[in-house]
């Protein structure tokens, strides 16, 4: 190959892209989630099974007051475009978006935060980032409503009232409670915060 054929100009070279990276990353390694925050790559390992139970037990709730119908419904990994960030986008666990979603399509099959009136997260090996790192880009999209399922200490988190990169409110549920989530879902919808933990658990063997 000749010295003329490597040498390319500058301005001819394909610009360094986050979004090619986590496309190669989660075609070499099915089942991770890769996601785009603040110019970050945050890279969650395939889900355990205690982790899609919760969200199995999560969505009755959700699904039982009428969300999942007409106007509204509960998906789960719908990606959602992020302003921190041209490249910028997360996947949460759960949302409650409009159901006109489809129209509402930005790009990397992420869609405007716009739609969403609530996402949810279940807490892996990476907490820290649903606990910190999410909380900022999910204020900063102006999404309405953040629940935190957090494995790790065990407890609930339920953030409203988002502005200027923060939420405003940031209650804070242990085993025992029964939350009422904002009217501002849709509908109304209580969850149990033992009965979500529990089945965020690995289960014990009894033999």
């Amino acid at each position: 190959m000749s010295a003329a054929s490597v040498e390319q100009p500058y301005e001819d070279e394909e610009p360094f892209s986050l979004t090619a990276i986590a496309d190669e990353i989660m075609e070499r390694h099915p089942g991770y989630r890769v996601e785009i925050i603040g110019g970050h790559l945050l890279v969650t390992p395939s889900p355990d099974a205690p982790h899609a139970r919760a969200l199995t037990k999560l969505m009755r709730p959700f699904i039982a007051s009428g969300l999942d119908d007409g106007d509204i419904e509960v998906l789960q990994n719908v990606g959602l475009w992020l302003p921190t960030g041209i490249e910028d986008y997360a996947i949460p666990d759960l949302a409650v978006v409009d159901a006109d979603i489809d129209d509402h399509l930005v790009e990397n099959n992420a869609y405007d935060p716009v739609c969403f009136r609530l996402v949810l997260e279940v807490t892996s090996s990476n907490w820290r980032d649903d606990l910190k790192t999410k909380v900022t880009a999910y204020a900063e999209a102006k999404v309405p409503v953040y629940v935190v399922v957090d494995r790790k200490h065990q407890r609930l988190h339920v953030l409203t009232d988002p502005k200027g990169g923060e939420y405003g409110n940031h209650q804070v549920h242990a085993p025992g409670q029964v939350i009422a989530l904002p009217d501002s879902i849709g509908a109304k919808v209580s969850l149990d915060v033992a009965e979500i933990l529990k089945a965020s658990q690995p289960k014990r063997r009894t033999d």
